[in-house]
């Protein structure tokens, strides 16, 4: 049976992400179909040091569960 499994996070979190995306195949041992992903600017929630993210990042894995 197909799933969907969905990740969010922000640009400046992308190590993050793909660790957390990366560890849940392993985890899981599930067969991935596709991948798909958005990157939405977020303007405005910049601090003026620019600590903060300018996006956020939205992973739609679709997979085979064992």
């Amino acid at each position: 049976m197909q799933k969907v499994k969905l990740f969010k996070s922000v640009d400046n979190e992308i190590n993050d992400l793909e660790a957390q995306i990366n560890k849940w195949i392993v985890t899981e041992k599930v067969k991935i179909i596709s991948v798909q992903g958005n990157i939405a600017p977020q303007p405005g929630k910049a601090s003026m040091q620019g600590s903060f993210s300018q996006s956020d990042l939205f992973v739609i894995v679709l997979y085979e569960a064992p």
